[in-house]
């Protein structure tokens, strides 16, 4: 790893805007309006500037700075950028706005100005409640009752108030546990997918059921839900049939989770991240139902939204836009077989990666790879689509799921096949037979495209043709198996051969078949 990566203070100031950079000046001269040329600004400027930073570097270049203040300097830097950049992000993040209303509050309070201190929380409270922040809306409604509690205020006056704050205080308790527990919930089923993946068999389902059921928290009763409870359970939901590879019920979750933003509207913006990941998992599961109607409806919502609100997004907000929109255009050009529309997005999106690959994980990377290997695939572009494979095989470090990292070995030697490098394709095969052996996820279909494959070397052109037919025959057993079925949506091993049966390429035997080719989610 790099010393740019490990020095926190360099990294951040590497990660500013101008807006960002622009603003922080600003505030720094402000704090010395005698001399705006402080030496923690010194530091700012000298490290905007640099490429790589060590600290012998920095003392070299600023004056009256040695190794035993130079800790103390940079920690003073970096504390000045995040307040700094908390006065900016003050106006987009609802939570920051109201911890410093309530920041307020407690300063007014210890200043004895409890009258006021209370209706300043009275305010607050409604900003809590409009915007669904329950563990603030409860902060607040104890920091009320303690003001309350040690000081004869004008709230005693009226009749009921104190009764109404106190039963209000229980109902937000209750909400906020009930909200605690159903993301508990909702971390351990995805933490299950993650740990045991998809059910292969009844036995693998009746675990999943046995673990989902004995995870159901038991919830306080009350008459309505809140936003993040139901948004919490519908994602468990999703994952759960997720695991039992139920897609119909897979897409019924994800839509309950994304058209709850139409039913709180506001929600949209002030967590503009969470309606972003659930019109991305909405999609997903509609390109595996196939559904092109609804699909090109949510994507269209995704990019009037992500239009509307950039501006506005943080660098966290912009990578998952970026991220999750580009690979749901991609699957649309993939479910509709338009590869072409698909290559001609390729360009834009890696010009686009060098400003957020830091920001993501390398597995989102390679999906963008293997997404651009199979559009040039379905364009007969093999020499393309082995440019962007041999980046997914030969990864180096990082975490690359098992599928996607099989189904690229797969696509690997398909498209080797289909260049004639039959010498290559003989000295590839074992060591991809090797690495399945190992496998803990391996599906039945990839199992046997590998020994067809290898059955391939050994048939004469005047035979290519019988042989395909018949591996076209062997494989229809698997159109009814969910897990096998969700192979293909990531590897359509039966349009390929079709394709050689009917003598076209991939993207027309794509246009009319049924199933959708190279998603991942």
């Amino acid at each position: 790893m790099s010393t740019v990566q490990k020095d926190q203070l360099f990294s951040l100031i590497k990660s500013l805007t101008k807006a960002e950079k622009r603003n922080f000046k600003l505030y720094a001269n402000r704090l010395d309006s005698t001399n705006g040329d402080t030496k923690f600004i010194q530091l700012f400027d000298m490290l905007d500037k640099m490429t790589e930073y060590t600290d012998e570097l920095v003392i070299k270049r600023l004056s009256g700075i040695d190794k035993t203040n130079l800790p103390n300097l940079k920690r003073h830097l970096y504390k000045q950028l995040l307040i700094s950049l908390r006065l900016i992000y003050i106006q987009k993040n609802i939570d920051i706005e109201i911890r410093e209303q309530l920041d307020f509050a407690r300063i007014l309070y210890s200043k004895g100005m409890y009258m006021q201190a209370l209706k300043m929380l009275e305010r607050i409270k409604q900003t809590a409640i409009e915007h669904h922040q329950d563990i603030l809306h409860l902060e607040i409604l104890e920091f009320q009752k303690h003001i309350e509690a040690r000081h004869i205020t004008r709230s005693r006056r009226v009749k009921g108030k104190m009764e109404r704050l106190l039963e209000e205080s229980a109902h937000r308790s209750l909400v906020t546990l009930s909200s605690s527990l159903l993301f508990n919930f909702n971390i351990e089923i995805h933490g299950y997918y993650i740990e045991h993946g998809h059910a292969r068999n009844e036995a693998d389902a009746a675990a999943a059921r046995d673990f989902y059921l004995r995870h159901y928290p038991t919830l306080p009763e009350r008459e309505n839900t809140s936003f993040f409870e139901r948004v919490n359970l519908f994602q468990a939901q999703m994952w759960y049939a997720y695991i039992l590879l139920d897609f119909p019920a897979c897409r019924e979750a994800a839509l309950q989770w994304v058209n709850l933003f139409a039913e709180y509207p506001q929600m949209r913006k002030k967590d503009a991240d969470l309606y972003m990941r659930s019109l991305y998992y909405t999609l997903v599961f509609l390109y595996f139902m196939r559904d092109h109607d609804r699909y090109l409806h949510y994507l269209q919502e995704f990019e009037t939204f992500e239009t509307s609100i950039d501006e506005q997004l943080n660098t966290n907000s912009s990578m998952i836009a970026f991220v999750y929109l580009s690979l749901s255009r991609l699957n649309y050009y993939m479910l509709t077989g338009d590869y072409e529309g698909g290559i001609a997005l390729i360009q834009n999106i890696l010009a686009d990666i060098p400003q957020y690959e830091k920001y993501t994980d390398v597995h989102r990377i390679l999906l963008f790879y293997y997404k651009f290997s199979y559009l040039y695939f379905g364009c007969g572009q093999y020499s393309k689509a082995l440019d962007y494979l041999n980046q997914v095989i030969l990864l180096k470090h990082g975490y690359l799921r098992e599928d996607l990292h099989y189904n690229a070995r797969l696509l690997h030697l398909i498209c080797h096949y289909e260049l004639g490098n039959l010498d290559l394709l003989s000295y590839l095969i074992p060591s991809v037979q090797r690495a399945f052996a190992q496998a803990k996820d391996i599906s039945k279909v990839q199992k046997d495209t590998l020994q067809f494959l290898k059955k391939l070397l050994a048939v004469s052109p005047s035979e290519t043709k019988t042989t395909f037919a018949a591996f076209q025959k062997e494989i229809q057993q698997y159109t009814n198996s969910p897990y096998e079925r969700k192979a293909l949506l990531y590897l359509d091993i039966p349009s390929w051969v079709e394709s050689h049966i009917q003598n076209q390429p991939v993207k027309e035997v794509k246009k009319s078949r049924q199933w959708a080719i190279g998603s991942g989610q």
